[in-house]
């Protein structure tokens, strides 16, 4: 089910598994988890897009073989706070996911999460080929990290 309300997908999340963050982008889809405990969010890998059923096939395998409880879906949305027609893509991908799996999907606002990511991977000296092959994960990992400190936030 997908929550637009962050406060309602925090409700709907299991205890004891850990989430899942996604930085949906057009080409690649940045995948990061999250421990059991949602403290700290790991950047896992980068899907190249294929068609709907292939991406979706390689995240649920992900979420089945971790045990993942939920899904946090980076939603692109632009300085101003307008919905732009990324948003809109993103919004209609978590829906065709949503058909596949009973998993809580949420939003968050990953405004500048991969100038973020970029910058930390400059401060590690990460060479541009490198860069080019984990930024989309990395940000997938700044999304959730996100997430998971407001979700700690929540629960107090």
């Amino acid at each position: 089910m997908i929550h637009d309300d962050f406060i309602a997908f925090a409700a709907a999340l299991p205890p004891m598994r850990g989430l899942m963050g996604l930085d949906f982008g057009t080409k690649t889809i940045g995948v990061a988890v999250s421990d059991s405990l949602l403290t700290v969010a790991t950047p896992m890998e980068t899907v190249k897009r294929k068609k709907f059923t292939a991406d979706a096939a390689r995240l649920m395998e992900i979420a089945a073989e971790r045990s993942l409880g939920g899904i946090v879906l980076g939603l692109p949305i632009n300085m101003d706070g307008s919905e732009g027609p990324r948003v809109q893509s993103t919004r209609a991908f978590a829906r065709n996911l949503s058909q596949l799996t009973d998993l809580p999907i949420g939003y968050w606002d990953e405004r500048l999460s991969t100038v973020a990511a970029e910058r930390a991977l400059l401060e590690a000296d990460t060479s541009r080929r490198r860069r080019a092959e984990v930024i989309d994960h990395v940000a997938a990992s700044f999304i959730l990290q996100g997430a998971l400190d407001r979700l700690r936030h929540l629960r107090g």
